[in-house]
Formats: structure tokens, C-alpha cells, sequence
């Protein structure tokens, strides 16, 4: 009879077993069902380590993905001598060879174990993990076994299901005191997945906010070791195969952190924040799904504020550190080929789900990295919904829709926030869709229905200052793209002049947005963007090219209590004898006051003149007899 080796494994929440397997050749431990004992764990590799056990010593050869941590030391794709009860940390599991029990020695006579390592005592490179959750069960094989039992500690109930590709298996037979039971195929019990999901809006910080910034970072830099993160290619691996190891992970961090953690703190809550900020945005990842909150602002790691219903409240939430708020920015950005460093400290991107995003780090960004991120709707806002909101009346949008079909040139003004863009949106909509339309921005935010479009990006200059392609190079190339309509999404240089040329040379119908207080104003900053392209045009001439350029301008306001209004409609009349460009108004916004909850109460008027270009609605069919409007 072959002499047995005595091994014993230790599972986090439950007393710790003892089993004899028989010492032919290596004993393999790893997940695949054909190794020596098999942890059915997703944490543990197919095969992970190999053990040669002779009377004196163990020889311990590793082959997992993540490595084994031995004593104090850590192993990967190595072979390592320990002596008898040297904890080996595989997963979840505490594993020790305790010795070798000869054929002829009585069953239970094995050599006194040592006591279990204590898991909370510190070791070289940080303390390993353990979790009071129960991990997945643990399978043994000796040699020429029929079907592999799953042995369970006493007092622990049914064990949770193996996930898929774990290497379990569904139904097998669970070894119970007094007898067997079947496992189930699933169990809700092992979701590491939903585990903890926030409800949308629900601040992070908030049933967390008491866990210091110091045990953050302790459960970050323990979560790196643990699953080594840092050398997974994450091209290979997307968030639904990297969170479910994450959380489960965390799980057994968070655990043996138990005692620097004060009472009181949702773990649940704690466990996704930090998945989430080493997987996704952190704490931003609440208020991204939250279709309520409409923008997002990080003054620093500790500060964050959010709009909601147009007025900005400050967020129970906050990043670990200016590190956690850095490696955010850094997912955003590096897949749009975009870069942020000293060199280059504010960038502007998009999300997945095209949300505008603004970052800034030091040097410039003096309190630390700050973000601004710019929701727009999953679904696009339309005419009717600017309506229901009180943005304008039913005949002011009546009005637009028929001045883009009638290919009359909008500019859109107004200060930032107030609407500018989803008002280009909602206008865009109602270009004809046999039209060919080239939309040109800094970071793509339309979301045009039409089949024809032809969306063009910037793009800023490479690390050696190369490469770079503004809105004004764009403009001069859309101009070869032949389009029936160019949508610019700002002019804020010198391409308003390239796009005050391309509406007086054939393309009519063109919109675009920029900053201003008034229609007014804004014609003032259309000539002083023209005068930034760098030619030396006379005042008189820009403005004649503006007049004869541009039909409307639409103003949009934002006030104080959040709401947003086109509070003006003016069209351009050309110059007048003093060579100022003649604005009349059309439709405006008379603000009358303010209400008890602090709403802006006004309405909007019609100021009886009627627009020059009446007789187009007529010739395209928009108005019939004294329809006007």
C-alpha cells in the first residue's frame, strides 16, 4: 500500500479539512477536474501547482496565471522547496502539507497539524486575502477515482455553483454530513457581478464615506497583488470577464480588512465603489446612469458635484485619490487615441454613449485632476420634447423647423449650459434626408437620423506636435466632401470665417452654434472669430459677409433656476448706413418675474414682424395662404 501525504486546506469562514491522498508522483492542485485535488474556483488556474512530497520537504512547482503566494514569498512559473505546513495561498484557499502518513499507520494517526496562519498577520508585499464568503467547493481525486466527491466542511451549507468555465460541475454529488445532496446548476448566491449594484443616482460615498483614504488604498494596492491587473491584457479581457474576479477579490479583501473598517459602512456598496474604480469611472459610474443628472463635475478627488433639474448640488461621493481620479481620464481618453500628461494637461473626449467629457490634471488643474462630463439622452430630444418642456411654443419650433427645411443658415448663441447643442440636435432632425450632411466637432456629440452623414472629429497633435487637425482644416476639406449641409458643432476660431464663406458660396442651410449673451453679440463675435483666421479684412467687409451670410439667430438662455429658453429669434437684415449689421426680432422670451418656489415666470411673444424670407416657405410648400407661421 502507497504512503498517503496528510493535506490540509483551509477555506475562509469555515473550519479547516484533512485529507490523506496517496503520494504517487506529483499531486496536482487546479481547477480542471483531471488534477490530484481540484479547487473549483475562478481564481484558480486549470492547473496550478504540482507537489513533490518526499519524508522530508515538499518541492512546489507553480504553473497558474496569477502565481502562488508561499509563506512570505511569492511564486510564478517557478519550482521552490518549503518544508511540512508552509501555508501556500492558492485563491481563496490556505493549503499546507502537514506530512506523510506510512501505509501501515492507522487512518487519523497523522502528524499534529500547525496551527492555521493567522491571515490578518502581515507578510512581504502585503497580507493575502481571505473572505468570510464561502468560495467555491473544493474537489479531491485520488488516483483511478470514480466520480469526484465535493467535500464540504461541517456546519457550512450547501456550497454556491461553479461558475461557468470554472471547471465544476452542475449536479454533481455533494458530500454532506449524513448523507449527499445534489448541487444546484445555479445559485443567485455567486453573481459576483450584481453583487452590491448601486441604485442609479445613489451617491457611492455616501454608506461609505466613513472608510479613510488610507484603507482605500490598502484595498487597491491588495487588489493589484491579488490579480496581478496590471499585466492583464485588458484587450483581451472586457469588463463582464475582469469585474466577476474583481468582485470576488474584493470579497475576500474587504474581509480581512473587517477591523480598519468602521462600523456602520455598507460593504456591499464599498466593494462596487472600488470595482468600479478599477474597472470603470468609480463613483462617476452612479451618476452616469442616473438619466436625472445631466452633468457631472469633479473639482477634486474629495469634491464632486452634480446637476440635476438644472441646479448644482454637491454629491456624497469622492475618489480615493488624485491617482484613482488620473487613471478614470485615462480610460476615457486612450481609446479615442487622445493622451493626457504633464505636456499636455487638459483634453477634451466623449463617452461610449457620446457624453462630452473636459479634463484638466496639473499643472494646470491646481487642487488636482478635475473632470466635467456633459450627459446628453441616450434618446435624442426632439421638437415636442423642447416644447413640453417650455423651452420655446409650438409656433416658434414650427418657425425653425420650416427656416432649416427652407435652407436658411442658423446660428445658434448663448452662454455654456444653455442648451445650444441639443437645440442644434433637434434642428438638424428636420434636414430632409436625401440631403448630404457633413457634421464637423472637437469630440462628436450630434446624433443625426439621417442616412447621409458624414461625421468629421479634430484631432489634436501627436507627442512630437505633429499630426493635428483643427475644425478650420476640416471646414476647408468638407468643402470638397460635396455636401448639401455643413453642421458645425462651435465656431470659436478662425473656421467662422471658412463657414461664413461656404454659406455664402452654395451651401445653404448650414448651422452651427457659438457663445454670446445676444443675438447681438453674437454677431459681434462672428467678426471677431473672422478676424482670427489671420487675414487682414476691413471691419466693413467681414460684416457684409456676416449680413450676407448668416439668416437667423437663435438665442438660448439658461437662468438662474435651472430652466432653459430660447428667449430670441432675430433675423438678419442686412447693413445699414452706418455699416452695423440690422438685427430684427421675430419671436422673444419677456422674463415677468420670479414665483414662490423660485421659478422664472415669463412668456414668450411674437413680435408681429414678419421675415423677409416668407416667400420661400411659400415656393417650398411650407405655409399655404396666410399660414405664415
Amino acid at each position: 500500500m502507497a504512503d498517503l501525504i496528510t493535506l490540509t486546506i483551509e477555506t475562509p469562514g469555515a473550519p479547516s479539512e484533512t485529507f490523506e491522498i496517496p503520494a504517487e508522483g506529483e499531486v496536482t492542485i487546479g481547477r480542471d477536474e483531471s488534477c490530484t485535488v481540484v479547487l473549483a474556483s475562478p481564481e484558480i488556474s486549470r492547473r496550478h501547482i504540482g507537489l513533490t512530497v518526499t519524508p522530508m520537504y515538499v518541492d512546489v512547482r507553480d504553473s497558474s496565471a496569477n502565481g502562488t503566494r508561499i509563506g512570505d514569498a511569492r511564486l510564478h512559473r517557478s519550482v521552490t522547496r518549503v518544508p511540512f505546513g508552509t501555508p501556500m495561498y492558492i485563491g481563496p484557499y490556505i493549503v499546507r502539507v502537514e506530512g506523510m502518513v506510512s501505509a501501515g499507520q492507522a487512518p487519523g494517526m497523522a502528524p499534529p497539524m500547525t496551527p492555521p496562519m493567522n491571515p490578518g498577520v502581515p507578510m512581504a508585499g502585503g497580507p493575502m486575502p481571505t473572505s468570510p464568503a464561502r468560495p467555491p467547493p473544493m474537489q479531491t481525486r485520488p488516483p483511478n477515482a470514480g466520480p469526484v466527491p465535493v467535500a464540504v466542511p461541517p456546519g457550512v451549507g450547501r456550497p454556491p455553483a461553479v461558475p461557468p468555465g470554472a471547471g465544476g460541475r452542475p449536479g454533481a454529488q455533494t458530500v454532506m454530513p449524513g448523507g449527499t445532496a445534489q448541487v444546484p446548476p445555479a445559485s443567485q448566491a455567486q453573481q459576483p457581478a450584481q453583487a452590491g449594484v448601486l441604485e442609479p443616482g445613489r451617491a457611492p460615498g455616501g454608506p461609505t464615506a466613513a472608510v479613510s483614504v488610507t484603507t482605500r488604498k490598502k484595498i487597491h494596492r491588495m487588489l493589484l497583488e491579488n490579480l496581478d491587473l496590471a499585466s492583464i491584457d485588458r484587450t483581451k479581457m472586457d469588463d463582464k470577464v475582469m469585474r466577476p474576479r474583481v468582485m470576488d477579490a474584493l470579497n475576500r479583501i474587504i474581509a480581512q480588512l473587517q477591523s480598519e473598517i468602521p462600523p456602520g459602512v455598507d460593504l456591499a456598496a464599498l466593494r462596487q465603489e472600488m470595482a468600479d474604480e478599477s474597472l470603470g469611472l468609480g463613483p462617476l459610474e452612479a451618476f452616469l446612469a442616473n438619466p436625472k443628472i445631466s452633468e457631472i463635475m469633479v473639482v477634486d478627488a474629495q469634491t464632486i458635484f452634480i446637476e440635476q433639474k438644472g441646479r448644482l448640488v454637491r454629491a456624497d461621493a469622492r475618489f480615493t485619490d488624485d491617482e484613482a481620479v488620473r487613471a478614470v481620464i485615462e480610460r476615457i481618453v486612450t481609446p479615442l487615441g487622445r493622451r493626457i500628461d504633464e505636456s499636455t494637461p487638459l483634453v477634451d473626449a466623449r463617452l461610449k454613449d457620446g457624453s462630452r467629457v473636459n479634463a484638466v490634471i496639473k499643472p494646470l488643474a491646481l487642487k488636482g485632476s478635475c473632470i466635467t462630463i456633459r450627459k446628453f439622452s441616450k434618446t435624442p430630444l426632439k421638437l415636442p420634447d423642447l416644447v413640453n418642456f417650455g423651452g420655446l411654443t409650438e409656433q416658434m419650433g414650427r418657425f425653425l423647423q420650416r427656416s432649416v427645411k427652407a435652407k436658411k443658415n442658423i446660428v445658434i448663441s448663448g452662454g455654456t449650459g444653455s442648451g445650444k447643442t441639443t437645440l442644434l440636435n433637434v434642428l438638424s432632425a428636420a434636414i430632409p434626408e436625401d440631403e448630404r450632411i457633413v457634421t464637423i466637432e472637437d469630440a462628436a456629440e450630434l446624433q443625426l437620423s439621417q442616412p447621409h452623414v458624414v461625421s468629421l472629429e479634430s484631432k489634436p497633435p501627436n507627442m512630437e506636435g505633429k499630426g493635428e487637425y483643427s475644425i478650420r482644416d476640416l471646414v476647408k476639406n468638407a468643402l470638397r466632401m460635396r455636401p448639401d449641409r455643413i453642421v458645425i458643432g462651435e465656431c470659436r476660431g478662425g473656421e467662422a470665417l471658412d463657414m461664413l464663406q461656404a454659406m455664402n458660396t452654395g451651401h445653404d442651410g448650414s448651422l452651427t452654434t457659438t457663445h454670446s449673451n445676444s443675438p447681438r453679440e453674437a454677431v459681434a463675435r462672428l467678426e471677431t472669430l473672422s478676424l482670427m483666421s489671420g487675414l487682414d479684412l476691413p471691419a466693413r467687409a467681414i460684416r457684409e459677409q456676416i449680413a450676407n451670410s448668416v439668416h437667423l439667430v437663435v438665442q438660448q438662455t439658461r437662468f438662474n433656476d435651472g430652466s432653459r429658453r430660447v428667449t430670441n429669434i432675430s433675423e438678419i437684415c442686412g447693413i445699414d448706413d452706418n455699416g452695423d449689421v440690422v438685427l430684427r426680432e421675430i419671436f422673444k422670451y419677456v422674463r415677468t418675474g420670479t414665483n414662490a418656489e423660485g421659478k422664472v415666470v415669463g412668456e414668450f411673444r411674437a413680435t408681429g414682424y414678419l421675415p423677409s424670407f416668407i416667400d420661400v416657405f411659400i415656393a417650398y410648400g411650407l405655409v399655404q395662404g396666410s399660414d405664415y407661421l
